[in-house]
């Protein structure tokens, strides 16, 4: 099965709301074995959980996020994952910068997922109010669910 890494830039607001809505969307559609977590570009948080806002959008949606740990994205991350999917524009040139050559890992906007749902980027909600978590959270699930499609169409295609 595939291995998906969202990132963003501190670890403790999108890509963890994203991480958490993948795991849920995954788990309903029965996809197993899939090797899936989140990191940032920078390091400011690591080690920290998620933003007790991102924890509390989560959790009203029925996933819980607080055991997730802020990491910073490492090369050997191009290796071991398929899919590392950046919340914005801004990520995904870090991304790019930072790939070791001959990676395989497949870099790309994690709205790309969601059809009509996005405007291409995930807002950062971190200095907003409680709203920016909400909106944050409509948009990953999307992509979520949109990424389970698209891998459950990988895997019928490929079998």
């Amino acid at each position: 099965m595939a291995s998906v890494l969202f990132v963003c830039l501190g670890n403790i607001c999108r890509s963890p709301m994203a991480e958490g809505a993948f795991r849920r969307a995954a788990a309903q559609a029965g996809l197993d074995g899939l090797e899936i977590a989140s990191a940032g570009t920078g390091d400011w948080h690591v080690g920290n959980p998620p933003d007790p806002r991102a924890q509390t959008t989560a959790r009203r949606h029925g996933v819980d996020i607080s055991g997730q740990r802020a990491a910073q994205v490492r090369a050997n991350d191009f290796h071991r994952f398929d899919h590392i999917l950046a919340m914005d524009a801004a990520n995904l040139a870090a991304l790019e910068r930072l790939r070791p050559a001959g990676a395989q890992a497949e870099l790309r906007l994690f709205l790309d997922y969601a059809g009509g749902a996005g405007t291409g980027e995930v807002p950062d909600p971190y200095y907003g109010g409680d709203g920016g978590f909400d909106h944050v959270w409509s948009l990953v699930s999307a992509a979520a669910d949109g990424l389970v499609a698209h891998l459950k169409q990988t895997a019928r295609a490929g079998a």
